[in-house]
């Protein structure tokens, strides 16, 4: 069994995203998923403190402190890229124009619920952010996780457990043991599974119905 690695779940998102969509990368392991589009290939990339045009993290010779996205990470921009103002960024996430946004997660649910935010003293990131508004205001939410804690508890289940960001919105989950579709009135749907891993061993490892077509 070879279960994807985090590189690996996010080129397997990459090549999903079609030409030509604005795409919105939550803090963390979203963001790695720039780092596995060719450049030739048109996907806008946006980041909500005001870069549109995010390109994949900078080699030594290209880091620039003054250019990061909204983890404080540092990026790069592609050509024609530009910065705006955070209310005008803001204003595309409200306003619904863009197309798809990747969020991390601690809980996703069969009705496509997500539960994404923490007020840990721990967390680099506390609290809610934009991932509220992201996930009301964009067309389509992926989210890419690993299917269980460090523990071993599921990640898909049938209720979260945590407080809710956003409420049956979720499309479709990348984790280390596949890829997974949320569709309403069904739940989890079988799109892919990482090399070796059988259905039987997904399904052990999640706390909600794994369906296939």
């Amino acid at each position: 069994m070879q279960p994807f690695s985090r590189p690996q779940m996010a080129a397997r998102a990459a090549q999903d995203i079609p030409e030509g969509w604005v795409v919105n990368l939550g803090i963390g392991m979203p963001t790695a998923i720039a780092d596995h589009v060719p450049l030739d290939r048109e996907v806008i990339f946006q980041s909500e403190n005001g870069v549109i045009g995010m390109g994949p993290a900078p080699n030594a010779n290209e880091a620039n402190p003054w250019l990061i996205n909204a983890g404080k990470a540092m990026v790069t921009l592609r050509p024609g890229g530009s910065y705006v103002h955070h209310s005008d960024s803001f204003a595309m996430i409200r306003g619904g124009h863009i197309d798809l946004c990747v969020l991390g997660g601690f809980e996703v649910a069969a009705n496509g619920d997500l539960a994404n935010w923490a007020t840990s003293e721990n967390d680099t990131a506390p609290a809610v952010g934009g991932a509220m508004d992201l996930g009301a205001g964009a067309k389509r939410l992926w989210v890419i996780m690993d299917h269980t804690t460090k523990d071993g508890r599921p990640k898909l289940v049938d209720q979260c457990g945590y407080p809710l960001t956003a409420l049956g919105t979720v499309n479709r989950v990348y984790t280390n043991l596949g890829v997974f579709d949320v569709v309403k009135g069904t739940g989890f749907i079988v799109v892919d599974l990482a090399p070796g891993v059988t259905l039987e061993y997904a399904q052990s490892q999640s706390a909600s119905k794994l369906h296939t077509l």
